[in-house]
């Protein structure tokens, strides 16, 4: 059993994963304290790949990143790099599949910080930085956590637009999600069965994880 299926998905979910906790917070903390119609219409923005159908998704950054494309001629001839159908072409995908779940539940946890808090810290003379990660963070920690949880467990799960963006070559862009399909195409519902195993016991312990997390007590962070 061939295993770097799960390696790529692992460090695609974890890559993708990492930027959406930043990209998502950045812009959850922004949006929060927006005009209510600017903050409507970004947040639509912002929202649509969730209600996108995946493949819808791949087709847009293969309208974007392909190697006949701006973007993607612009990579290709100043730095000789595709941007699709190579492994990292999937974490391009999954950051924008995911970004949705991230910014949601940040802004969410964001909205019902009371600001009184935040009030309180400037007047005893702390900046806006310290206030935001020794002071707002803490607070809203428990939607961080769960928006990085389901955007990780996303991504990791993530097919259409993947398949769409990277493909599937075995040992270069194979993911448990494409390899499965690929393995059911083929008649080989033993190995699928497998992976499918593998894919939810590693859902099973992210989520277990979190929910041991949650029940201890929040403290602020160092």
């Amino acid at each position: 059993m061939d295993w770097f299926p799960l390696y790529n998905s692992i460090r695609i979910a974890a890559v993708s994963t990492a930027a959406v906790f930043f990209l998502g917070i950045f812009a959850a903390h922004i949006i929060a304290k927006a005009p209510r119609l600017v903050k409507g219409v970004l947040d639509a923005v912002l929202t649509l790949p969730l209600v996108l159908p995946p493949t819808v998704v791949g087709y847009l950054l293969l309208l974007a990143l392909g190697p006949k494309r701006a973007i993607g001629s612009w990579f290709l001839n100043a730095f000789g790099l595709k941007l699709t159908m190579t492994w990292w072409s999937a974490i391009f995908a999954t950051i924008v599949v995911t970004f949705p779940l991230m910014y949601r539940t940040a802004r969410g946890a964001f909205e019902s910080f009371d600001e009184t808090l935040a009030q309180a810290g400037r007047t005893l003379g702390l900046s806006n930085f310290y206030i935001f990660w020794r002071i707002q963070m803490p607070v809203c920690r428990q939607g961080i956590l769960a928006g990085t949880v389901l955007a990780f467990a996303r991504a990791l799960g993530e097919y259409g637009a993947t398949s769409m963006v990277a493909g599937y070559t075995p040992g270069r862009t194979a993911t448990v999600s494409t390899t499965v399909y690929q393995l059911w195409r083929t008649g080989e519902d033993a190995l699928a069965l497998r992976w499918v195993l593998v894919n939810l016991g590693i859902s099973a312990a992210v989520l277990l994880a979190v929910n041991l997390l949650e029940r201890k007590e929040v403290r602020p962070w160092p």
